[in-house]
C-alpha cells in the first residue's frame, strides 16, 4: 500500500496520504475528510485541483478543498426540516443560522479508515453517528476513489442508516486546469447539462423557485467562458438542476482551460452545485506555492438539490433502514 503520514490531529491520530494511479491519471488522498489533495494528468504540468502541500493549513483554511461533504452536502435553512413527522433541528454553521456540508465537523473534517488499496483504488470508511451535529441514525458510509483505464477519477460513494435520516454526500474538488490556480479559472468554458437552476436569497438559501436558465447569465446549455457575461455574473453558487431523481449515469458538465485541460462530469446525482471560488482567499500557500485568491478554482459538486427537506417537490434525501444510498460519479479528464 503506498501510504505515507501527511500530518497528525491534536490527539496525535495519524492522517495518512496514499497515491493511486492508472490511465494517464494519479491522485493523492488523504485519510482526513477523503479529500483528494492533488490530481495530476499526464502530459500537462500543473496540477488539476486546489489543495495544499501541509496538512495543517486543511482544518485551518481549507474550503472543503478535495473533501467528501455530507452527512448533508450543501445547505438546510435554520438548520429545520421535518422527518417522518418530527421536527428535527441540526447545527447551523453558515452564517450562524443554517446548515452547511453536515456542520463543523461533516465527514469532509474527520479522519475516515482504509477499508482497501490497491494501486488504482482506495476505499475510505467512516462512522456518522446518531446524533452527529444533530441529525438522527447511526450512518455507515464509504467512498471509493479509483483512476481508471479510460482515464476517469470514478467517486463511489455508498452509506447504510439504522433509523431514518438524510443523506446527501458530495464531492468537493476545485478545479482550476489551465495553470493550477495560479491565476483566476474565469476564462474557461463550462457547459452543463440543465434547463433550470435555483435562485437564492442573500444567504444563498434556494427560494424554492426552479428556475429556467434561458435568458440568463445561468445558461451554460451551449459552452461559454465563466466570465463571458462579465466578472459579477461569474460568481455563481448554485444548484443546477440535472434531473428530478436519482437516475442511471448521465452527463452534467464539462469545464476546460483552452490549451491546458479538460474534465467531464457525469453522474447519477439529480443536482449539480457550480461554485466559482468568488470568495476563495485562504492565507496560506498551495499546491507548489501557489496564492489561490478569488476564482482560482470551480468546484462541480453532484448532489441531491440543496434544502430539499424543506421544499416537498425537490428531489429528496431521506434514507430508511434497509436502503443503500450509492452515487456513481466519474470526472473525465483529457487535454483540451
Amino acid at each position: 500500500m503506498n501510504a505515507e503520514v501527511f500530518g497528525r490531529l491534536a490527539d496525535g491520530s495519524a492522517v495518512q496520504r496514499l497515491r493511486i494511479s492508472g490511465g494517464g491519471i494519479s491522485a493523492a488522498i488523504l485519510t482526513w475528510g477523503a479529500v483528494v489533495q492533488d490530481l495530476r494528468l499526464e502530459g500537462h504540468a500543473a496540477p488539476l485541483v486546489l489543495g495544499f502541500e501541509a496538512f495543517d493549513a486543511y482544518p485551518a483554511h481549507s474550503p472543503y478543498f478535495g473533501a467528501i461533504a455530507g452527512r448533508y452536502a450543501n445547505r438546510i435553512r435554520d438548520g429545520r426540516f421535518v422527518l417522518d413527522g418530527r421536527v428535527v433541528q441540526v447545527e447551523t454553521n453558515f452564517l450562524g443560522r443554517h446548515l452547511l456540508h453536515g456542520g463543523a465537523r461533516g465527514i469532509g473534517k474527520r479522519l475516515w479508515r482504509i477499508a482497501d488499496a490497491g494501486p488504482d483504488r482506495l476505499r475510505l470508511e467512516i462512522t456518522d453517528p446518531d446524533g452527529h451535529a444533530g441529525f438522527p441514525g447511526t450512518l455507515e458510509i464509504a467512498c471509493t476513489y479509483r483512476c481508471t483505464p479510460a482515464g476517469s477519477l470514478s467517486v463511489t460513494l455508498e452509506a447504510a442508516t439504522d433509523a431514518p435520516t438524510l443523506c446527501n454526500l458530495a464531492h468537493h474538488s476545485y478545479f482550476n486546469l489551465a495553470d493550477g490556480g495560479a491565476t483566476e479559472a474565469l476564462g474557461h468554458e463550462l457547459t452543463v447539462a440543465a434547463g433550470e437552476y435555483l435562485p437564492v436569497d442573500a444567504e444563498l438559501i434556494p427560494t424554492g423557485e426552479v428556475a429556467p436558465v434561458a435568458g440568463t447569465a445561468f445558461d451554460f446549455r451551449s459552452p461559454r467562458a465563466l466570465d463571458a457575461a462579465g466578472r459579477a455574473a461569474a460568481a455563481i453558487d448554485h444548484n443546477f438542476c440535472l434531473a428530478t431523481a436519482r437516475r442511471g449515469l448521465a452527463f452534467a458538465a464539462r469545464l476546460a482551460a483552452r490549451g491546458g485541460a479538460a474534465v467531464e462530469v457525469f453522474t447519477t446525482e439529480p443536482g449539480l452545485q457550480v461554485y466559482t471560488g468568488a470568495k476563495l482567499a485562504p492565507p496560506v500557500a498551495g499546491l507548489g506555492g501557489r496564492h489561490y485568491g478569488a476564482f482560482a478554482g470551480v468546484a462541480l459538486e453532484p448532489q441531491v438539490w440543496p434544502d430539499s427537506p424543506n421544499h416537498p417537490a425537490f428531489p429528496q434525501a431521506v434514507l430508511h433502514p434497509g436502503e443503500r444510498y450509492l452515487q456513481l460519479t466519474e470526472y473525465r479528464l483529457s487535454r483540451s
